[in-house]
């Protein structure tokens, strides 16, 4: 079980108190407490792991360590140890206590959610002339404290969507490493799986139907993830006895979630095209190139039992590949 969105609390650590102390040592004199330690800080950090958040589904409350309270003989309390919290790249981090969220965009980055509270000063912090003796000390400050939404946005270059059972698991598995669960009844997708063609990221989003924007089916659970896509691959089954109807129908669906989703790239895959003649497929594509009235539409026909046409889904995905390449470069030199 995947967890995408999951709510918890955390607390920084607590600073320590000052102590009231005095030399100890013959013949010397004055005020000897030391200061109590700054409490734990909470970070997060991104990491390729998409399951991370379901280390929170039994434990929804995490607090860092308190800083140890001052000693005498000028010792410093230790400071509570900081706490670092590894979620998956993608994830938005909702502040429900003042409204401010912040991404993990990549691996490896770090950033600080909860500060800890600073230590109390002891006794020798307030020696002076006047008071050479002094008992005041300071308790330590409280750490932050925050309710957190966890939510998790797929971060891919390519999003494999269309109606549940056209075989986007299995060609996700076909061009890359991944194990995505394959079998021939509806919704056997129940989470997002990511797979790595060379240098771009696929993603095999759970299918969704008519009504999934109003929480039908698998609802609006993983339309979140299209979102972080950078193009789609729409999947049209060549079973299908109204492909054009299915098209409309998931278009009908992201638009109604996000009209930002309908202006992304897109490029139109026919699965299943071994349950067809050769003849049956061309007239499939006609049919719907005429009635999508789509510019410049191209539709790949596509079975993962038909060597040549995997080899032309490798060849478009080279092409993308190395226009993502140039994109990175290009942005690289600007910074």
């Amino acid at each position: 079980m995947l967890i995408d969105d999951i709510n918890i609390r955390i607390e920084a650590g607590n600073g320590g108190r000052g102590a009231v102390a005095f030399d100890k040592n013959k013949f010397a004199l004055g005020p000897a407490g030391g200061s109590g330690g700054r409490g734990g800080g909470i970070y997060f950090e991104g990491i390729s792991d998409l399951s991370a958040l379901n280390q929170f589904r039994f434990k929804k409350e995490i607090k860092a360590r308190n800083g140890d309270d001052g000693k005498g003989q000028y010792c410093d309390g230790p400071d509570g140890e900081d706490l670092t919290l590894k979620v998956p790249v993608g994830t938005v981090i909702h502040n429900l206590d003042n409204q401010r969220e912040v991404e993990l965009t990549k691996i490896g980055e770090r950033i600080r959610i909860a500060r800890g509270g600073d230590g109390g000063r002891g006794n020798f912090h307030f020696r002076s002339s006047k008071n050479t003796s002094p008992k005041e000390f300071e308790y330590g400050m409280p750490g932050q404290n925050f309710n957190l939404r966890l939510e998790l946005k797929l971060i891919a270059d390519i999003g494999f969507v269309g109606l549940p059972n056209i075989g986007k698991s299995s060609l996700l598995n076909e061009l890359t490493n991944a194990k995505s669960k394959v079998a021939n009844y509806r919704f056997t997708t129940l989470e997002p799986n990511l797979g790595v063609y060379y240098d771009l990221i696929l993603a095999d989003i759970p299918g969704l139907i008519e009504g999934a924007s109003s929480g039908k089916g698998l609802g609006i659970k993983f339309l979140r993830h299209v979102e972080r896509t950078k193009i789609l691959f729409h999947f049209l089954s060549a079973e299908s006895k109204s492909p054009v109807k299915d098209y409309k129908t998931i278009r009908k669906e992201l638009g109604k979630y996000n009209k930002e989703l309908l202006n992304k790239p897109e490029y139109l895959i026919l699965s299943k095209t071994d349950v067809l003649k050769p003849k049956e497929i061309k007239e499939k594509i006609v049919d719907l190139t005429t009635k999508l009235k789509i510019p410049k539409v191209k539709i790949t026909p596509v079975s993962i039992y038909d060597f040549d046409s995997i080899e032309k889904i490798k060849k478009l995905l080279n092409v993308l590949a190395k226009k993502k390449s140039v994109s990175d470069k290009k942005q690289t030199r600007r910074r």
